[in-house]
Protein backbone atom coordinates (compact mmCIF):
# COMPACT_ATOMS: atom_id res chain seq x y z
CA UNK A 1 0.00 0.00 0.00
CA UNK A 2 2.65 2.44 -0.45
CA UNK A 3 2.26 3.50 -4.24
CA UNK A 4 0.37 6.45 -2.92
CA UNK A 5 -3.19 5.45 -3.61
CA UNK A 6 -5.13 6.26 -0.54
CA UNK A 7 -9.20 5.62 0.43
CA UNK A 8 -11.33 7.63 2.91
CA UNK A 9 -14.81 6.89 3.92
CA UNK A 10 -17.71 8.96 5.92
CA UNK A 11 -21.31 9.21 6.76
CA UNK A 12 -24.00 11.34 7.95
CA UNK A 13 -27.43 11.42 8.54
CA UNK A 14 -29.70 13.09 6.34
CA UNK A 15 -33.12 12.17 7.83
CA UNK A 16 -35.63 14.52 6.42
CA UNK A 17 -38.43 16.57 9.26
CA UNK A 18 -41.95 14.70 9.64
CA UNK A 19 -44.59 17.15 7.37
CA UNK A 20 -42.15 16.90 4.22
CA UNK A 21 -43.23 15.76 0.85
CA UNK A 22 -42.40 12.40 -0.55
CA UNK A 23 -41.75 11.59 -3.83
CA UNK A 24 -43.16 9.66 -6.20
CA UNK A 25 -46.64 8.49 -7.28
CA UNK A 26 -48.37 11.60 -8.97
CA UNK A 27 -49.61 12.16 -5.37
CA UNK A 28 -49.31 13.76 -2.22
CA UNK A 29 -47.38 12.35 0.70
CA UNK A 30 -46.40 13.78 3.59
CA UNK A 31 -44.11 12.26 6.34
CA UNK A 32 -45.71 10.91 9.11
CA UNK A 33 -42.57 8.48 10.56
CA UNK A 34 -39.24 6.88 9.99
CA UNK A 35 -38.83 3.31 9.46
CA UNK A 36 -34.95 3.86 8.87
CA UNK A 37 -32.83 6.74 8.92
CA UNK A 38 -31.78 8.06 5.77
CA UNK A 39 -27.60 8.63 4.90
CA UNK A 40 -25.24 10.25 2.68
CA UNK A 41 -22.35 8.00 1.85
CA UNK A 42 -19.29 9.37 0.41
CA UNK A 43 -16.33 7.47 -0.76
CA UNK A 44 -12.82 9.97 -1.12
CA UNK A 45 -10.08 8.31 -3.42
CA UNK A 46 -6.84 10.03 -4.50
CA UNK A 47 -3.98 9.06 -6.45
CA UNK A 48 -1.50 11.94 -5.12
CA UNK A 49 -2.34 13.35 -8.28
CA UNK A 50 -6.28 13.50 -8.44
CA UNK A 51 -8.96 13.20 -6.25
CA UNK A 52 -12.27 11.72 -6.23
CA UNK A 53 -15.55 12.10 -4.48
CA UNK A 54 -18.07 9.44 -5.08
CA UNK A 55 -21.74 10.46 -2.89
CA UNK A 56 -24.00 7.75 -2.22
CA UNK A 57 -26.99 9.73 -1.27
CA UNK A 58 -30.81 7.98 0.06
CA UNK A 59 -32.82 10.45 -2.13
CA UNK A 60 -34.80 9.34 -5.03
CA UNK A 61 -33.23 12.41 -7.18
CA UNK A 62 -30.93 15.83 -7.17
CA UNK A 63 -32.46 17.36 -10.36
CA UNK A 64 -29.78 19.72 -11.44
CA UNK A 65 -31.67 23.13 -9.92
CA UNK A 66 -30.41 21.46 -6.55
CA UNK A 67 -27.99 19.20 -7.29
CA UNK A 68 -25.58 21.97 -9.01
CA UNK A 69 -25.83 24.19 -5.57
CA UNK A 70 -24.46 20.99 -3.41
CA UNK A 71 -22.25 20.46 -5.96
CA UNK A 72 -20.55 24.16 -5.65
CA UNK A 73 -21.02 24.15 -1.94
CA UNK A 74 -18.75 20.54 -2.08
CA UNK A 75 -16.23 22.19 -4.37
CA UNK A 76 -15.83 25.74 -2.15
CA UNK A 77 -15.62 23.54 1.11
CA UNK A 78 -12.78 20.79 0.11
CA UNK A 79 -11.21 22.36 -3.44
CA UNK A 80 -12.64 19.08 -5.14
CA UNK A 81 -12.84 20.37 -8.71
CA UNK A 82 -16.45 20.21 -9.79
CA UNK A 83 -15.99 17.41 -12.44
CA UNK A 84 -14.39 15.31 -10.08
CA UNK A 85 -17.33 14.90 -7.78
CA UNK A 86 -19.96 12.26 -8.71
CA UNK A 87 -22.87 12.65 -6.80
CA UNK A 88 -25.11 10.10 -7.40
CA UNK A 89 -28.62 9.66 -5.69
CA UNK A 90 -30.49 5.55 -4.57
CA UNK A 91 -33.44 6.25 -6.04
CA UNK A 92 -35.62 5.37 -2.91
CA UNK A 93 -39.39 6.52 -3.45
CA UNK A 94 -40.11 6.97 0.53
CA UNK A 95 -37.14 9.70 0.57
CA UNK A 96 -37.87 13.79 0.87
CA UNK A 97 -39.05 15.32 -2.46
CA UNK A 98 -36.76 18.21 -2.88
CA UNK A 99 -39.07 20.16 -5.62
CA UNK A 100 -42.50 20.99 -5.99
CA UNK A 101 -45.00 23.65 -4.69
CA UNK A 102 -46.05 22.17 -1.63
CA UNK A 103 -44.72 22.95 2.16
CA UNK A 104 -42.14 24.91 0.12
CA UNK A 105 -41.00 26.76 3.37
CA UNK A 106 -39.83 22.75 4.81
CA UNK A 107 -38.33 22.09 1.58
CA UNK A 108 -36.09 24.93 1.47
CA UNK A 109 -35.12 24.07 5.64
CA UNK A 110 -34.41 21.22 5.05
CA UNK A 111 -32.62 21.78 1.39
CA UNK A 112 -30.36 24.14 3.23
CA UNK A 113 -29.31 21.42 5.98
CA UNK A 114 -28.88 18.79 2.84
CA UNK A 115 -26.24 20.93 1.34
CA UNK A 116 -23.88 21.29 4.75
CA UNK A 117 -24.12 17.70 5.77
CA UNK A 118 -23.42 16.54 2.32
CA UNK A 119 -19.93 19.11 2.15
CA UNK A 120 -19.45 18.21 5.94
CA UNK A 121 -19.35 14.44 4.76
CA UNK A 122 -16.89 15.24 1.61
CA UNK A 123 -14.72 16.76 3.73
CA UNK A 124 -14.88 13.89 6.23
CA UNK A 125 -14.31 11.49 3.78
CA UNK A 126 -10.93 13.54 2.50
CA UNK A 127 -9.90 13.95 6.56
CA UNK A 128 -10.53 10.22 6.60
CA UNK A 129 -7.91 9.17 3.86
CA UNK A 130 -5.63 6.22 4.44
CA UNK A 131 -3.25 4.24 2.03
CA UNK A 132 -5.39 1.77 0.73
CA UNK A 133 -5.34 -1.09 -2.27
CA UNK A 134 -8.20 -1.73 -4.30
CA UNK A 135 -9.83 -4.83 -5.67
CA UNK A 136 -12.55 -5.69 -7.50
CA UNK A 137 -15.06 -8.65 -8.43
CA UNK A 138 -18.74 -9.43 -9.20
CA UNK A 139 -21.49 -11.73 -7.91
CA UNK A 140 -25.07 -12.23 -8.61
CA UNK A 141 -28.23 -11.77 -6.77
CA UNK A 142 -30.73 -13.59 -8.19
CA UNK A 143 -34.54 -12.80 -8.73
CA UNK A 144 -35.11 -9.59 -6.90
CA UNK A 145 -34.69 -7.55 -9.94
CA UNK A 146 -37.17 -8.11 -12.65
CA UNK A 147 -38.03 -6.16 -16.52
CA UNK A 148 -41.14 -4.24 -15.34
CA UNK A 149 -42.35 -3.13 -19.12
CA UNK A 150 -44.41 -6.32 -20.59
CA UNK A 151 -46.01 -6.72 -24.38
CA UNK A 152 -49.28 -7.91 -23.33
CA UNK A 153 -51.75 -10.63 -25.67
CA UNK A 154 -53.25 -7.59 -27.53
CA UNK A 155 -49.92 -6.23 -28.86
CA UNK A 156 -50.16 -3.06 -26.31
CA UNK A 157 -47.41 -2.55 -23.84
CA UNK A 158 -47.81 -2.43 -19.83
CA UNK A 159 -45.76 -1.36 -17.25
CA UNK A 160 -46.21 -3.09 -14.09
CA UNK A 161 -49.59 -5.07 -15.38
CA UNK A 162 -49.90 -6.73 -12.00
CA UNK A 163 -49.07 -9.96 -10.38
CA UNK A 164 -50.87 -12.93 -12.21
CA UNK A 165 -52.10 -11.16 -15.21
CA UNK A 166 -52.98 -14.35 -17.76
CA UNK A 167 -52.93 -11.45 -20.28
CA UNK A 168 -49.48 -11.11 -20.34
CA UNK A 169 -47.33 -12.29 -23.32
CA UNK A 170 -43.48 -11.47 -22.46
CA UNK A 171 -40.84 -8.91 -20.74
CA UNK A 172 -39.20 -6.24 -22.65
CA UNK A 173 -35.53 -7.25 -21.71
CA UNK A 174 -33.82 -9.16 -19.43
CA UNK A 175 -32.97 -7.66 -16.15
CA UNK A 176 -29.05 -7.64 -14.69
CA UNK A 177 -28.28 -9.47 -11.74
CA UNK A 178 -25.04 -8.76 -11.45
CA UNK A 179 -23.44 -6.79 -8.20
CA UNK A 180 -20.26 -5.27 -8.99
CA UNK A 181 -18.08 -4.71 -5.64
CA UNK A 182 -15.04 -2.47 -5.15
CA UNK A 183 -12.79 -3.43 -1.80
CA UNK A 184 -10.78 -0.71 -0.73
CA UNK A 185 -8.72 -2.35 2.10
CA UNK A 186 -6.94 0.82 4.39
CA UNK A 187 -3.96 0.91 6.49
CA UNK A 188 -5.52 1.95 9.66
CA UNK A 189 -9.01 2.11 9.31
CA UNK A 190 -12.14 -0.50 8.34
CA UNK A 191 -12.06 -1.77 4.63
CA UNK A 192 -14.40 -0.09 2.23
CA UNK A 193 -16.82 -1.86 -0.23
CA UNK A 194 -18.69 0.14 -3.22
CA UNK A 195 -21.56 -2.34 -4.26
CA UNK A 196 -22.97 -1.95 -7.29
CA UNK A 197 -26.83 -3.10 -8.34
CA UNK A 198 -29.88 -2.00 -10.53
CA UNK A 199 -33.21 -2.10 -9.25
CA UNK A 200 -35.73 0.73 -8.36
CA UNK A 201 -35.69 1.20 -4.27
CA UNK A 202 -39.39 1.14 -4.86
CA UNK A 203 -40.37 -1.77 -2.43
CA UNK A 204 -42.40 0.03 0.38
CA UNK A 205 -44.59 2.71 -0.53
CA UNK A 206 -46.87 5.07 1.89
CA UNK A 207 -45.70 7.81 3.99
CA UNK A 208 -42.83 6.52 5.30
CA UNK A 209 -39.32 7.61 5.37
CA UNK A 210 -36.64 4.58 4.38
CA UNK A 211 -33.62 3.98 2.46
CA UNK A 212 -35.41 0.70 1.08
CA UNK A 213 -33.16 -2.25 0.27
CA UNK A 214 -30.10 -0.28 -0.66
CA UNK A 215 -30.06 0.63 3.55
CA UNK A 216 -30.67 -2.85 4.39
CA UNK A 217 -27.83 -4.22 2.08
CA UNK A 218 -25.47 -1.36 3.74
CA UNK A 219 -26.62 -2.84 7.18
CA UNK A 220 -26.12 -6.34 6.42
CA UNK A 221 -23.09 -6.09 5.17
CA UNK A 222 -21.45 -4.09 7.92
CA UNK A 223 -23.27 -6.69 10.39
CA UNK A 224 -22.08 -9.78 8.82
CA UNK A 225 -18.59 -8.18 7.67
CA UNK A 226 -15.99 -6.96 10.52
CA UNK A 227 -14.23 -3.56 10.26
CA UNK A 228 -15.84 -2.94 6.94
CA UNK A 229 -18.37 -0.06 5.98
CA UNK A 230 -20.41 -0.34 2.51
CA UNK A 231 -21.80 2.12 -0.03
CA UNK A 232 -24.43 1.20 -2.39
CA UNK A 233 -24.66 2.73 -6.05
CA UNK A 234 -28.08 2.25 -7.86
CA UNK A 235 -27.13 0.99 -11.32
CA UNK A 236 -29.36 0.95 -14.67
CA UNK A 237 -32.64 1.13 -13.28
CA UNK A 238 -35.17 2.89 -15.23
CA UNK A 239 -36.82 -0.40 -16.75
CA UNK A 240 -36.50 -2.83 -13.43
CA UNK A 241 -38.08 -3.20 -10.40
CA UNK A 242 -38.87 -6.32 -7.52
CA UNK A 243 -41.92 -7.28 -9.02
CA UNK A 244 -42.16 -10.82 -10.30
CA UNK A 245 -45.15 -10.58 -12.55
CA UNK A 246 -45.11 -14.69 -12.04
CA UNK A 247 -44.06 -15.83 -8.45
CA UNK A 248 -43.44 -19.17 -6.82
CA UNK A 249 -42.95 -20.32 -4.10
CA UNK A 250 -42.74 -18.03 -1.13
CA UNK A 251 -42.08 -15.04 -3.68
CA UNK A 252 -45.16 -12.80 -2.17
CA UNK A 253 -44.33 -13.25 1.63
CA UNK A 254 -44.04 -9.94 2.91
CA UNK A 255 -46.22 -8.11 0.25
CA UNK A 256 -49.44 -6.41 -0.48
CA UNK A 257 -51.39 -5.29 -3.05
CA UNK A 258 -50.64 -1.12 -3.00
CA UNK A 259 -52.97 1.57 -4.97
CA UNK A 260 -51.32 1.01 -8.18
CA UNK A 261 -51.76 -2.58 -8.82
CA UNK A 262 -47.97 -3.06 -7.75
CA UNK A 263 -47.05 -5.25 -4.56
CA UNK A 264 -44.71 -3.78 -1.64
CA UNK A 265 -43.69 -4.35 2.00
CA UNK A 266 -40.97 -3.39 3.97
CA UNK A 267 -40.13 -7.07 4.73
CA UNK A 268 -39.02 -7.64 0.95
CA UNK A 269 -37.33 -4.78 0.99
CA UNK A 270 -34.99 -6.54 3.67
CA UNK A 271 -35.03 -9.49 1.78
CA UNK A 272 -33.89 -7.46 -1.39
CA UNK A 273 -31.18 -6.05 0.84
CA UNK A 274 -30.06 -9.24 2.33
CA UNK A 275 -29.86 -11.16 -1.13
CA UNK A 276 -27.84 -8.42 -2.56
CA UNK A 277 -25.44 -8.18 0.54
CA UNK A 278 -25.49 -12.07 0.06
CA UNK A 279 -23.49 -11.47 -3.37
CA UNK A 280 -20.86 -9.00 -1.75
CA UNK A 281 -20.02 -11.30 0.76
CA UNK A 282 -19.84 -14.51 -1.86
CA UNK A 283 -17.11 -12.12 -3.61
CA UNK A 284 -15.42 -9.79 -0.62
CA UNK A 285 -12.25 -12.61 0.29
CA UNK A 286 -11.89 -13.24 -3.61
CA UNK A 287 -12.04 -10.13 -5.74
CA UNK A 288 -8.66 -9.52 -7.76
CA UNK A 289 -6.63 -6.35 -6.60
CA UNK A 290 -5.13 -4.15 -8.76
CA UNK A 291 -1.72 -2.36 -8.61
CA UNK A 292 -1.19 1.57 -8.23
CA UNK A 293 -4.72 2.51 -9.47
CA UNK A 294 -4.99 6.08 -10.83
CA UNK A 295 -7.67 8.07 -10.29
CA UNK A 296 -9.38 10.27 -13.25
CA UNK A 297 -12.64 11.96 -13.73
CA UNK A 298 -14.35 13.26 -16.44
CA UNK A 299 -17.97 14.90 -17.45
CA UNK A 300 -20.02 16.16 -20.60
CA UNK A 301 -22.46 18.36 -21.08
CA UNK A 302 -25.03 17.28 -23.91
CA UNK A 303 -28.10 18.64 -25.11
CA UNK A 304 -31.27 16.99 -25.79
CA UNK A 305 -34.70 17.84 -27.61
CA UNK A 306 -37.73 17.90 -25.30
CA UNK A 307 -41.07 15.92 -26.00
CA UNK A 308 -42.79 18.77 -26.54
CA UNK A 309 -47.30 17.85 -26.96
CA UNK A 310 -48.72 18.59 -30.44
CA UNK A 311 -51.67 21.28 -29.93
CA UNK A 312 -54.43 18.57 -30.90
CA UNK A 313 -53.02 16.74 -27.82
CA UNK A 314 -53.53 19.07 -24.86
CA UNK A 315 -57.06 18.80 -24.51
CA UNK A 316 -57.13 15.73 -23.12
CA UNK A 317 -54.12 16.45 -21.17
CA UNK A 318 -55.85 19.39 -19.54
CA UNK A 319 -58.43 17.09 -18.49
CA UNK A 320 -56.98 14.41 -17.08
CA UNK A 321 -54.84 16.41 -15.25
CA UNK A 322 -57.59 18.35 -14.06
CA UNK A 323 -59.44 15.57 -13.09
CA UNK A 324 -56.87 14.30 -11.11
CA UNK A 325 -55.46 17.24 -9.00
CA UNK A 326 -59.36 17.83 -7.90
CA UNK A 327 -59.36 14.06 -6.48
CA UNK A 328 -61.75 12.54 -9.12
CA UNK A 329 -59.79 10.05 -10.79
CA UNK A 330 -62.15 7.54 -10.61
CA UNK A 331 -63.67 9.90 -14.07
CA UNK A 332 -60.31 8.79 -15.68
CA UNK A 333 -61.54 5.81 -17.79
CA UNK A 334 -57.94 3.44 -16.76
CA UNK A 335 -56.74 2.00 -13.40
CA UNK A 336 -53.75 1.04 -11.46
CA UNK A 337 -50.53 1.83 -13.73
CA UNK A 338 -52.77 2.99 -16.74
CA UNK A 339 -54.17 5.58 -14.60
CA UNK A 340 -50.42 6.44 -13.62
CA UNK A 341 -49.63 6.88 -16.50
CA UNK A 342 -51.95 9.00 -18.48
CA UNK A 343 -51.73 11.33 -15.78
CA UNK A 344 -47.95 11.28 -16.00
CA UNK A 345 -48.31 11.56 -19.71
CA UNK A 346 -50.98 14.53 -19.29
CA UNK A 347 -48.67 16.29 -17.12
CA UNK A 348 -45.63 16.35 -19.05
CA UNK A 349 -47.59 17.69 -21.91
CA UNK A 350 -48.54 20.74 -20.07
CA UNK A 351 -45.48 20.98 -18.16
CA UNK A 352 -43.97 21.31 -22.10
CA UNK A 353 -46.90 23.32 -23.54
CA UNK A 354 -44.41 26.22 -23.93
CA UNK A 355 -41.04 24.52 -23.93
CA UNK A 356 -37.88 24.44 -23.57
CA UNK A 357 -37.10 23.29 -26.52
CA UNK A 358 -34.23 21.32 -25.33
CA UNK A 359 -32.42 20.19 -22.07
CA UNK A 360 -28.69 19.95 -20.58
CA UNK A 361 -27.68 16.59 -19.39
CA UNK A 362 -24.73 16.60 -17.49
CA UNK A 363 -22.67 12.98 -18.21
CA UNK A 364 -19.89 11.37 -15.70
CA UNK A 365 -17.19 9.18 -15.75
CA UNK A 366 -15.34 8.20 -12.11
CA UNK A 367 -12.05 6.12 -12.78
CA UNK A 368 -10.10 4.22 -10.33
CA UNK A 369 -7.29 2.22 -11.67
CA UNK A 370 -9.10 -0.31 -14.60
CA UNK A 371 -12.60 0.07 -12.93
CA UNK A 372 -14.96 2.97 -13.91
CA UNK A 373 -18.53 4.43 -12.77
CA UNK A 374 -20.07 6.02 -15.47
CA UNK A 375 -22.82 8.57 -14.21
CA UNK A 376 -26.00 9.14 -16.23
CA UNK A 377 -28.79 11.84 -14.81
CA UNK A 378 -31.76 10.40 -14.82
CA UNK A 379 -33.40 6.75 -15.12
CA UNK A 380 -31.40 4.75 -18.35
CA UNK A 381 -32.64 1.07 -19.03
CA UNK A 382 -31.08 -2.13 -18.69
CA UNK A 383 -29.82 -1.99 -22.15
CA UNK A 384 -28.27 1.01 -22.23
CA UNK A 385 -26.89 0.16 -18.54
CA UNK A 386 -25.44 -3.10 -20.36
CA UNK A 387 -23.76 -1.70 -23.18
CA UNK A 388 -22.00 0.85 -21.38
CA UNK A 389 -20.97 -2.04 -19.02
CA UNK A 390 -19.50 -3.45 -21.90
CA UNK A 391 -17.02 -0.35 -23.03
CA UNK A 392 -13.75 -1.77 -24.70
CA UNK A 393 -10.66 -1.89 -22.64
CA UNK A 394 -12.35 -1.76 -19.30
CA UNK A 395 -12.44 -4.66 -16.40
CA UNK A 396 -15.09 -3.19 -15.13
CA UNK A 397 -17.71 -0.35 -15.43
CA UNK A 398 -20.60 0.42 -13.40
CA UNK A 399 -23.24 2.39 -15.15
CA UNK A 400 -25.01 4.86 -12.28
CA UNK A 401 -28.41 6.26 -12.56
CA UNK A 402 -29.78 9.74 -10.99
CA UNK A 403 -26.16 11.05 -11.41
CA UNK A 404 -24.84 14.39 -10.92
CA UNK A 405 -28.67 15.68 -12.02
CA UNK A 406 -31.98 14.16 -12.53
CA UNK A 407 -33.97 14.79 -15.65
CA UNK A 408 -36.11 12.40 -16.20
CA UNK A 409 -36.36 8.47 -17.87
CA UNK A 410 -33.92 7.51 -21.05
CA UNK A 411 -36.32 5.46 -22.91
CA UNK A 412 -34.83 3.96 -26.07
CA UNK A 413 -35.97 4.59 -29.00
CA UNK A 414 -37.81 0.84 -29.61
CA UNK A 415 -39.83 2.11 -26.47
CA UNK A 416 -41.09 5.22 -27.97
CA UNK A 417 -42.87 3.22 -30.78
CA UNK A 418 -44.26 0.70 -28.28
CA UNK A 419 -45.33 2.93 -25.39
CA UNK A 420 -45.97 2.55 -22.03
CA UNK A 421 -45.36 4.50 -18.69
CA UNK A 422 -41.85 5.54 -18.84
CA UNK A 423 -42.01 6.49 -22.69
CA UNK A 424 -45.19 8.08 -22.13
CA UNK A 425 -44.17 10.60 -19.42
CA UNK A 426 -40.54 10.59 -20.81
CA UNK A 427 -39.45 14.47 -21.36
CA UNK A 428 -37.03 13.82 -24.34
CA UNK A 429 -37.55 13.15 -27.98
CA UNK A 430 -36.72 9.69 -29.03
CA UNK A 431 -32.90 8.90 -29.71
CA UNK A 432 -31.82 10.25 -25.82
CA UNK A 433 -30.76 6.94 -24.94
CA UNK A 434 -28.75 6.41 -27.45
CA UNK A 435 -27.33 9.79 -27.47
CA UNK A 436 -25.68 9.11 -23.79
CA UNK A 437 -24.99 5.73 -24.23
CA UNK A 438 -22.62 7.03 -27.30
CA UNK A 439 -21.51 9.97 -25.50
CA UNK A 440 -20.47 8.06 -22.32
CA UNK A 441 -18.64 5.25 -24.63
CA UNK A 442 -16.64 8.02 -26.13
CA UNK A 443 -15.51 9.55 -22.69
CA UNK A 444 -14.89 5.98 -21.43
CA UNK A 445 -12.83 5.59 -24.84
CA UNK A 446 -10.87 8.82 -24.58
CA UNK A 447 -9.95 7.84 -20.82
CA UNK A 448 -9.09 4.57 -21.86
CA UNK A 449 -6.39 5.88 -24.54
CA UNK A 450 -5.15 8.44 -22.31
CA UNK A 451 -4.57 5.94 -19.62
CA UNK A 452 -2.81 3.72 -21.89
CA UNK A 453 -0.28 6.25 -23.58
CA UNK A 454 0.55 7.75 -19.98
CA UNK A 455 0.98 4.08 -18.59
Amino acid sequence: MSNGFKAGFARVNITPPMGIPIAGYYQLRLAERVLDELEANVIAVSDGKETLLLLSVDLIEMPSAFCEPACARISAVTGVARDHIFLSCTHTHTGPKLDGEEEPELRAEYFRFLTRRLADACRFALNDLKPARMGQGTARAPRIAFIRRYRMKDGTIQTNPGVGNPEVLEALGEADDSVGVLRFDREGGPAIVLAHFADHPDTIGGCVISADWPGFARRTVEKALDDTVCVLFNGAQGDVNHVNVFPRGGDLNDLSLDFDDVMRGYGHARHMGRTVAGAVMQVYDKVRYVDAPAVRAAQRVIRWPSNMPEPGQLPRARLYAGLHAEGRDDEIPYKGMMLTTVVAEAERMLLLENGPEDFELRLSVAAIGDAALAGIPGEPFSQTGAAIAMAEGWEKVLPCCCTNGYENYFPLESDYREGGYEARSCLFREGVAEAIEQNLLEMLGKMREERMAKY
